[in-house]
């Protein structure tokens, strides 16, 4: 299967990259993980998987089991905030005002 790749810069601190791969889900619910997505899994490696409504996050288990709970914690918080911006309660401000506000928090 043909997959795309895309690298995507954020703008935000420390500019963090991540890349994004398209997959298709076959008629009997499998998903292939694009080979160059899959790079840093070995056979047989245990994954986490997490669902919402929306999206699905994936995790090698063994890196999740001593953070487990501030990942999901950050699950949580960053999910109750999309619900929030989807709802229109986030206000717009320019990015060094933005900076200004997060230095008082």
């Amino acid at each position: 299967m043909e997959s795309l790749k895309y690298e995507v810069r954020f703008v935000l601190p420390g500019d963090t990259m991540f890349d994004i791969a398209v997959t298709r889900m076959s008629s009997k619910g499998q998903i292939v993980i694009p080979v160059e997505m899959r790079e840093c899994f070995k056979k047989g490696e245990k994954l986490m998987i997490i669902r919402d409504d929306e999206r699905i996050l994936m995790a090698k288990a063994s890196s999740l089991s001593t953070e487990l709970k501030d990942d999901l914690e950050f699950a949580r918080r960053t999910e109750a905030a999309f619900k929030r911006y989807k709802k229109g309660e986030f206000n717009e401000m320019p990015f060094e005002e933005f900076m200004k506000e997060a230095k008082k928090w």
